[in-house]
This record gives C-alpha cells, sequence and structure tokens, in this order.
C-alpha cells in the first residue's frame, strides 16, 4: 500500500477539519469585535508578524476595548487582550488554563531545551521553585561588582574605538555585546568577551544576534511544530529539516547547533569545577558568584524530586542568555536613543549619578543606593513602559473558561458582554504594548514618553486597575507564574550600564540618527531606514573626561 497517498488525504482532511472548526462551526467569540483578517488562510498573521505592524498593532487598542478578536491560520480563534481584569484571569487567577501554547512551548524546548519557558504543570513549577531563590536582592547585591566590571570594560572598549575624541558609532553594536557579557558573566560565570577592543561578533554572539529576527521570520512554521513532531524519531526529523529550502530555516538550525556546543561546553566546565571543590570553583570567571554556580550548588543540595535534571539544567542556561540578551539590548537601545533625543533628560540624570557617587564616596554606587537613583528609575521605568522589548506573548486556553472584563464590551450583535466565554483552543495574546499604553489606566498622555509621571503618586487610575504585571504595574515582564524571573538583573544591569557611561560619555544624535526605525519582532530592534535589514543604532559620543 502506497504511504504517500494516505499521508496527503490525512493532511487533506486535517485541512478541511480545520477550515470547518474555524470558518463554519460558531463561538461566543465571533461576537468579539476585531479587524477584518488580510487572508483566509493565514488570518491577521501577516499584519501581526510585521516588522512594520505597530500601526496595526496599535490599532488594536485604539479602535477597540480591552479584548480583541484577531484570526490565525484556517479561521483558528485568536483574542488579543490588555483589559485589566481580563489580563488578571489570563496571568494569575487562571494561569493554568491559559497556559503555553503548544506550538510555542514545543519551539521553545526543540530550540532550547525543556528549561522554564517550555515546560508545564507540576515540571514547571518545580523549576520556578528551584530558580527563584537564584534571582533574589540578596544575589543580586553580589552581582552588582561583577556588572560594574562588564560596563568599565564597555567604557574602555568604546574610548578605544573613538581615541577619545568625539565619534558616531553603532552603539547597538557595544550595547549587545555588553549585554552578552553581563549575562554571562552574571548567569554563567563565563566570559564572552573582554569588550576592551572593537572586534567582530564572536560565533556565539552572531548567533544570539540574529535569533530573534530568524524566530520572528519563522512564526508560522513555528506554529506548526505539534504536527512536525508526529513525523518520528529525532535523527528522521533532522533529516527532513536540512532538506527544507528555506534560508531562514537552516539558519535557524546552525544557531541551535552553535548555542547547543557552547552551553554544553560552559556547562560541564562548571560541573567540573563544582567537583573539583571551592578552589576551583573561585578561580572561574566571577568566583562562583554567578547564577548557573549557585544553581549548580542548589541542585546538588536539593531532594531527588526537587532536583533538576541534566537536560532541564543545560536548557536554563540556553535560555537565560537567549532572554537576557536581546531584551537588554533592546531596552538600553531604546534608552540610549531617548535620552540622545532629549539632552535635558540625560544631563539631569549625570547630575544625579555624580551626586549619588559623591555621596557613597566611591566610584561604584552600590546595589540597594543604584535601584533608589529616582530620576534613573524612572527614566527606566517609563522607558520599560513605553517601549517594552516584547510586545506581547502567546497563551491558549486549555479548557472553555470564562473571561472576566473590567467594563462591559459591546459586540458585534450590538449587545453589551459583561465577560467572554472562551472555549477550549483559543490562542490568546497578552497585550504588553497595548496594557501599558491603555489610555483608561495611563491617561490620555499614555503614548507620551514622561519620566515625571513616576517621581510622585500615581494617579487611581493606574492603582486602582490591578494590571497583574509582576513590575510596577506594567506588563513588560508579564505576571503571574510566568513572569519574567530575571526582571530585577535586567534592572540592575540597565541601572549600572547608564551609571558608568553616562559620567563619562554625552550621547547626541548622529547624523543619520533621523532615519533610525524601531522594527517590530519577537523583541524590537533598530535599524537605519526601513528597509534595511541589518540591525544598528548609530549615536555621536562625545567623551566628558579622560579618566
Amino acid at each position: 500500500m502506497a504511504v504517500a497517498p494516505i499521508l496527503a488525504g490525512l493532511g487533506v482532511a486535517w485541512v478541511l477539519w480545520r477550515i470547518f472548526q474555524g470558518y463554519i462551526i460558531k463561538s461566543p467569540i465571533d461576537n468579539v469585535p476585531g479587524p477584518t483578517p488580510a487572508s483566509w488562510w493565514k488570518g491577521n498573521l501577516d499584519q501581526l508578524f510585521n516588522r512594520h505592524g505597530w500601526k496595526f498593532l496599535d490599532d488594536l487598542g485604539d479602535k477597540y476595548e480591552g479584548v480583541v478578536k484577531l484570526q490565525s491560520m484556517l479561521g483558528r480563534k485568536v483574542l488579543y487582550v490588555y483589559d485589566p481584569k481580563a489580563l488578571q484571569s489570563v496571568v494569575i487567577k487562571d494561569q493554568y488554563i491559559y497556559d503555553l501554547a503548544e506550538w510555542n512551548a514545543g519551539s521553545i524546548a526543540l530550540t532550547f531545551g525543556p528549561g522554564l519557558l517550555a515546560v508545564y504543570g507540576d515540571r514547571h513549577r518545580k523549576q520556578r521553585k528551584m530558580l527563584n531563590p537564584v534571582f533574589s536582592i540578596k544575589h543580586m547585591r553580589h552581582m552588582t561588582p561583577i556588572f560594574y566590571q562588564v560596563a568599565y570594560n564597555m567604557r574602555e572598549g568604546i574610548r578605544n574605538h573613538i581615541h577619545n575624541a568625539p565619534k558616531d558609532i553603532d552603539l547597538l553594536h557595544w550595547v549587545h555585546r555588553t549585554a552578552l557579557e553581563l549575562v554571562g558573566r552574571g548567569g554563567l560565570g563565563h566570559s564572552f568577551d573582554s569588550l576592551k577592543q572593537d572586534i567582530p561578533y564572536s560565533e556565539y554572539a552572531k548567533a544570539m544576534k540574529d535569533m530573534i529576527a530568524v524566530l520572528f521570520h519563522l512564526s508560522v512554521y513555528r506554529m506548526m511544530i505539534p504536527y512536525f513532531k508526529m513525523l518520528g524519531p529525532k535523527w528522521f526529523r533532522r533529516w527532513l529539516l536540512e532538506r527544507v529550502p528555506d534560508q531562514q530555516v537552516q539558519r535557524l538550525k546552525d544557531i541551535v547547533d552553535i548555542v547547543e556546543v557552547n552551553t554544553r561546553r560552559i556547562f560541564f566546565g562548571k560541573k567540573a569545577a563544582l567537583e573539583a571543590g571551592d578552589a576551583a570553583v573561585k578561580e572561574q570567571v566571577s568566583s562562583g558568584k554567578d547564577i548557573m554556580s549557585i544553581l549548580l550548588r542548589e541542585n546538588l543540595n536539593a531532594s531527588d524530586e526537587d532536583k533538576l535534571s541534566e537536560e532541564e539544567l543545560l536548557g536554563q542556561m540556553s535560555l537565560l542568555v537567549f532572554a537576557a540578551t536581546d531584551t537588554t539590548t533592546s531596552a538600553l537601545a531604546q534608552t540610549f536613543h531617548l535620552i540622545a533625543q532629549n539632552p535635558d533628560v540625560q544631563d539631569k540624570l549625570r547630575a544625579e549619578i555624580k551626586e549619588a557617587k559623591l555621596r557613597v564616596g566611591g566610584d561604584d554606587i552600590p546595589h540597594d543606593e543604584l535601584m533608589a537613583l529616582p530620576y534613573l528609575d524612572a527614566v527606566c521605568r517609563e522607558t520599560l513602559r513605553l517601549y517594552p522589548p516584547v510586545s506581547f506573548v502567546t497563551r491558549e486556553a486549555r479548557q472553555d473558561v470564562i473571561m472576566p472584563l473590567s467594563k462591559p464590551l459591546r459586540g458585534v450583535d450590538g449587545q453589551m458582554m459583561p465577560e467572554i466565554p472562551v472555549t477550549k483552543g483559543t490562542t490568546i495574546l497578552i497585550g504588553i504594548r497595548g496594557s501599558n499604553l491603555n489610555t483608561d489606566t495611563w491617561g490620555a498622555d499614555a503614548k507620551e514618553w514622561k519620566p515625571e509621571r513616576w517621581l510622585g503618586n500615581l494617579p487611581g487610575s493606574i492603582t486602582d486597575a490591578h494590571v497583574p504585571g509582576v513590575y510596577s504595574n506594567l506588563m513588560t515582564f508579564n505576571g503571574g507564574g510566568r513572569a519574567c524571573i530575571g526582571f530585577k538583573f535586567s534592572q540592575l544591569e540597565m541601572k549600572v550600564v547608564l551609571a558608568v557611561l553616562l559620567e563619562a560619555y554625552q550621547f547626541n544624535m548622529a547624523d543619520n540618527s533621523k532615519d533610525i526605525v524601531w522594527n517590530l519582532a519577537g523583541v524590537r530592534y533598530p535599524t537605519v531606514g526601513s528597509v534595511s535589514k541589518f540591525a544598528e543604532f548609530p549615536v555621536k559620543v562625545i567623551p566628558i573626561n579622560s579618566d
């Protein structure tokens, strides 16, 4: 019996069934207003996963009210959610109903291994329990000197590059290398880059730099992951993958191979040092104070039921580097862009940092004092509010559930909907940008960058909204059990780099800075012009002193 005709018949049957589910079977979700799909088979995906799709994304917040109906492939139901009460349900109250979509978890697991972002239920809770203490304030204090050393190396590298004279540079190149080194030293206890010289990206750094854009480009392919996994054993799937005629698919394959080889090399080196004793650990980069060294020690002392497997530990390492590098790069580059455009803000920051250094009597502002600097904190919060590196994240309803609303929603039929019955299998997009720019919460000036809004008491519209984000009434770092576990790590990185660089340099707009375009992706990134695919951020750097 020929296998190909049977497989083809099954494929056609599956497509017809999905079309029947998407377009024939009616659902309460059909009554939720939303934009017209651009394609019958891809729905709104081409609008949503478009690097110039900011207007489409912002229209979801401007033209609709808290929950918006979209369509995915073959009519699959999607809800874009930024209503605060609905978000409370999705990320906290009913978070185990609204869990990772199978395609998303499968994609993360195949790319990075079974780390925190790729597992469900008890396995996720077990990993989170092991990792939470590692990201505590106590450990962030220990890591602060490590971060300062990286920032000083970056400062020296820039000075060597510009020869201590005003010069236009691609600051994104330096920020990305620095972000990778920060997570390398602070997260893995490993140095990727001394930063003291202007050198090309290493193979590993280039892979990490390319990964976000490649994953975003392959978003539709990634939705087919659950079905790809049905195609036989791993070796056969690999054989098929190598024959896919798509450059981006092949680039992702190469990136995954590079990341895996380097992660294993670092992991087994750390494991050997730990087994050799404290002296060997202290000889390593970061002297055993990095996150993975602490995690490995905690894992050795954990009970058998709490221990993480070697595969899970490797997954944490890959995900840590991936999640921390590009998000920090984006946030820092965006901050420098804003302060270059607003020299008065830059002057205030520089004055606050200098005053703090005089107060503590040293070059390094200690952790607690640095985190408490009001204007620096306001600039970071407002940047992360208005320009979150990640614009939305995906969940999927694992069973039928009722989604509550802050205020009734007028349905397509004209009737008011006090809540939305969400059917099993519905894709949920947590609208991080939509929530952070919600005018009902943040006021009429929600789309304006105003650090001063954080210097006094926040209005009742913000505090009473009960936005379920883990950070400052924002969804930037998500919330609930899947909130970004490293958000304190990220804040510390940003503030240390700003404190070190702003005292040494003035940052002005470069001659071609007016052409900078920020692109929508898994993590937003800048290019010069809207056509270029090369991520860069030109800025003029002017030395303030020669220390």
